[in-house]
């Protein structure tokens, strides 16, 4: 099922006044001099959400003008996928509509936003992937600039993956069995399912050291599950390592210490 989040209340009517998103993207709004030169969404890293949680992350967004810039009208907000009639699937808003505001210079403001995403309001599995910032600066001249692209960020279904390998003690030489499962966050059923048909690194690091060596590539079947064989050469920690996707991020498995006798 969809969930079509709304803009509501005050801050959804200053988001609305001040952002109003168009189903298709714009050229960007400004008159004078004014510029936004920077946005910066969970410090650049992804936001990845799992089944329950809800994520906080900020945006920040830098604006200059030569009259210095206005504190309070950066007012971002974050959107997936407009739909013709002008409402969205996945639309978050600040908590702090004036936001946390620091002048770098006579010229120049830093304004950082507070902003909460729900795996079970504003998620589905169709919004994994790239979301868009727009935003908006006002400068104590009246210049003003809405910038409708000002920044993309990932929005990503957080993964588990797991390991096993078997026989534990084993003899030299002898072969081993590792099993395993990747799994990701469904946003609609709120649990983890198997993620399927994706290339999983099996890798091994010999006791002792501490880098790990891919041995094979393995394929998750239809419910996520991982099963491959290799030799036991010598003591060491198997690990299973999923590189991740554009909608899924990656995840290593913990170590399992096999003793070769």
């Amino acid at each position: 099922m969809r969930h079509r989040t709304t803009v509501t209340g005050l801050a959804g009517a200053l988001a609305l006044s001040a952002l109003t998103i168009p189903a298709a993207a714009q050229a960007d709004d400004f008159s004078g001099n004014i510029r936004i030169t920077k946005v910066v969404v969970n410090g650049g890293k992804d936001i990845v959400l799992g089944t329950t949680d809800v994520k906080t992350f900020t945006i920040a967004v830098t604006a200059t003008d030569d009259s210095g810039i206005e504190v309070g009208n950066t007012f971002p907000v974050m959107w997936h996928t407009p739909l013709p009639n002008g409402d969205y699937y996945g639309l978050v808003i600040p908590d702090d509509i004036a936001g946390k505001c620091v002048r770098q210079s006579s010229t120049t403001t830093t304004c950082t936003h507070t902003l909460k995403i729900n795996p079970r309001i504003h998620q589905d599995n169709t919004t994994a992937g790239t979301w868009t910032v727009r935003t908006h600066a006002l400068a104590n001249d009246g210049d003003y600039i809405t910038k409708d692209s000002a920044a993309k960020a990932k929005v990503l279904r957080n993964s588990k993956l797991t390991v096993n390998a078997s026989p534990e003690p084993v003899k030299k030489n002898k072969t081993i069995t590792v099993t395993g499962a990747l799994t990701r966050a469904n946003w609609e059923t709120y649990k983890y399912a198997g993620y399927t048909k994706q290339p999983v690194k099996l890798q091994f690091k010999k006791k002792g050291t501490s880098t790990y060596t891919t041995l094979k590539t393995a394929t998750t079947e239809s419910k996520g599950n991982l099963r491959t064989t290799t030799k036991a050469t010598a003591d060491g920690y198997f690990r299973y390592s999923f590189a991740g996707t554009s909608t899924t991020p990656a995840v290593a498995s913990a170590a399992d210490y096999v003793d070769v006798k």
